[in-house]
């Protein structure tokens, strides 16, 4: 799992959250922290997900994962009583066991190629106990999201007093499953413009559940969107909620 570099940037970590209000991930996903005794959030970023189930009561063990280092310093200064942890799944402790374990903002799709898909699955499994879950969407291709990542269709948010402008170009032709794109931040005042790399991986539903059963993990619901729709070939979303495969 690598960290977007631009989120690397402290002012431009600082916005993150500014751009991903009123996240409906957050609202499908926090029902299964409150159900859960500890919880794993790969991929936390500033930590919204585990603060907000902080304040709604959670007294268990929450656990903060992610690459960049800006993003968990304010992380830390929000929340001072979850473990927020520098790095990717290979920092974590493989003797201590969750019974959740959540990836939201399809964080799940920046595992591009099929190695290094494999090891984070094994790794995820061997973090969960017995009953655990694993918790995580990834966009349906069939829906080419993609199409619509343009600058015509770019977001502005205003932060401390000031506009900021994102916007997505595709780098085409695309490849396979795979998507790459730039993401530009601009803003009134600044010297140039931020702009960002990213690729990824859009799988399909075939395609998914093969992976996960060649890790020993079983799904037990799938939804095709945040209101707990069934997955259709025309939903926007691959919600998966899994669990570790009893022997056979």
């Amino acid at each position: 799992m690598t960290v977007d570099p631009i989120f690397a940037d402290p002012t431009l970590a600082d916005l993150y959250d500014t751009f991903s209000l009123h996240r409906r991930d957050f609202d499908f996903y926090l029902p299964f922290l409150m159900a859960a005794d500890s919880v794993l959030d790969v991929g936390c970023g500033t930590g919204e997900l585990l603060r907000s189930a902080r304040q709604a009561g959670h007294t268990g063990r929450l656990c903060g994962l992610d690459p960049a280092a800006a993003m968990l310093d304010l992380a830390r200064q929000k929340q001072t009583d979850v473990e927020w942890i520098l790095g990717d799944l290979s920092a974590l402790d493989r003797r201590h066991q969750f019974d959740l374990v959540v990836m939201t903002g399809h964080a799940f799709q920046v595992f591009i190629d099929d190695d290094q898909l494999r090891h984070a699955l094994a790794t995820i499994r061997s973090l969960l106990n017995g009953h655990g879950r694993f918790a995580f969407e990834t966009r349906n291709p069939l829906v080419r999201a993609w199409e619509r990542w343009t600058p015509e269709h770019a977001v502005e948010v205003v932060h401390n007093g000031r506009t900021v402008r994102m916007a997505h170009q595709v780098e085409t032709p695309i490849t396979g499953d795979l998507v790459s794109f730039t993401h530009t931040f601009t803003s009134p005042g600044w010297d140039q413009p931020q702009v960002s790399r990213s690729t990824l991986r859009f799988l399909d539903r075939g395609a998914l559940a093969a992976f996960l059963s060649d890790a020993g993990v079983a799904i037990e619901q799938q939804f095709g969107d945040w209101e707990h729709q069934p997955f259709t070939p025309t939903s926007p979303e691959i919600i998966t909620i899994a669990r570790p495969a009893r022997p056979a």
